[in-house]
């Protein structure tokens, strides 16, 4: 009887996993199907009485299997999760005036978007960009109180691009540094921005949806052929 109750209890338990997509039957079934029987995850995340005690039964597949008992926090998108995640880079001998140029006025083509923030002279991020960049006063009031500002201009492009083509745009446009993010997103950076211009993504079209990190691979595919970079800076 012994048997016929384990034979039971496993397909039972098989079935459940195949019900569960992101579950992997052949390198979970047998981990999973033990801590069915012994009760270990048979609790949630919202209460999380027995998380621990199911982590342990899990054990090295619980990253992996943890899905299989609805155990892990919910996965998120590339549309949420890489629109945080970016590479930077500066380059090497920008050319201000033409960067200036090119964002005073809107773009007639929507090739991208242009985004101007005052930044304190004073502020204590400036030390990073003081051994590279010389600034341009933007105003001085003396009138309210003696404090002198710098006016950070960041261009968006419109739609999404790969990291190279990133690169290859925003130093035709002249700018100081780039900021590409994960999911497509590129930030062209002008000469007077401290700390990288903007850390989030506003372009306007990008990403085109929201894709399942099981398909971030295809997703990169999709923008371009082109090798990313070796080294990925997380900012």
């Amino acid at each position: 009887m012994l048997y016929l109750y384990l034979a039971i209890f496993l397909t039972t338990a098989s079935m459940t996993i195949d019900a569960i997509g992101s579950c992997n039957e052949a390198m979970c079934a047998s981990v999973v199907s033990k801590c069915m029987l012994t009760q270990s995850c048979k609790c949630d995340l919202k209460n999380c009485s027995c998380c621990k005690e199911c982590f342990n039964c899990l054990g090295e597949l619980y990253s992996d299997c943890c899905s299989c008992v609805d155990m892990c926090p919910e996965r998120n998108y590339i549309g949420s999760s890489l629109s945080k995640k970016s590479y930077v880079e500066d380059f090497p001998d920008p050319q201000t005036v033409l960067f200036s140029v090119l964002t005073a006025e809107p773009d007639t083509l929507e090739r991208w978007v242009t985004y101007n923030t005052a930044i304190d002279k004073d502020s204590p991020l400036n030390s990073k960009f003081n051994k590279h960049f010389k600034y341009n006063h933007i105003y001085e009031d003396r009138t309210t109180k003696d404090v002198a500002a710098f006016n950070c201009t960041v261009a968006y492009i419109t739609q999404c691009v790969s990291w190279n083509k990133c690169r290859m745009v925003c130093q035709s446009m002249g700018s100081s540094a780039y900021r590409w993010f994960h999911d497509g997103c590129c930030e062209c950076i002008g000469h007077s921005c401290i700390n990288y211009g903007i850390n989030e993504n506003r372009c306007p079209k990008c990403p085109l949806k929201e894709v399942d990190d099981e398909d971030v691979d295809e997703y990169y595919n999709s923008l371009d052929s082109e090798e990313l970079p070796e080294e990925q800076t997380l900012k």
